[in-house]
């Protein structure tokens, strides 16, 4: 499920021929909305976008999957989220110090 919710935001950029490195933070943006099991960030991330209807279900459905099993994702999912912001690429378009800002950002968030 976490595979597809990537590959989803993957096929998404490259519809809307975005560069992915232009897409890093809206991405992850809405990737911790769906890790949080909060449905109103999710809403609210999900607005930004203007998704349909069925948009909503099927993110709701992933967040409900990671609901499941929280304590593992708390732990776990941030550390994958840092490692793909993280990443040469996301780095070298943003910057040093506004990936720092956006890890912390997410760090407060999700209560680390």
């Amino acid at each position: 499920m976490k595979g597809t919710l990537l590959l989803l935001g993957l096929l998404v950029t490259g519809e809307l021929s975005f560069q992915t490195t232009e897409a890093c933070l809206p991405f992850f943006e809405g990737y911790a909305s769906v890790l949080s099991g909060s449905r109103v960030w999710l809403y609210q991330e999900l607005q930004a976008f203007n998704a349909t209807a069925e948009e909503k279900v099927a993110l709701e459905k992933i967040q409900d999957c990671y609901s499941e099993e929280r304590i593992r994702n708390i732990l776990l999912e941030p550390k994958i989220m840092e490692a793909m912001v993280a990443s040469p690429e996301c780095l070298s378009y943003y910057g040093l110090d506004n990936i720092r800002s956006i890890l912390d950002y997410i760090s407060k968030l999700l209560g680390e």
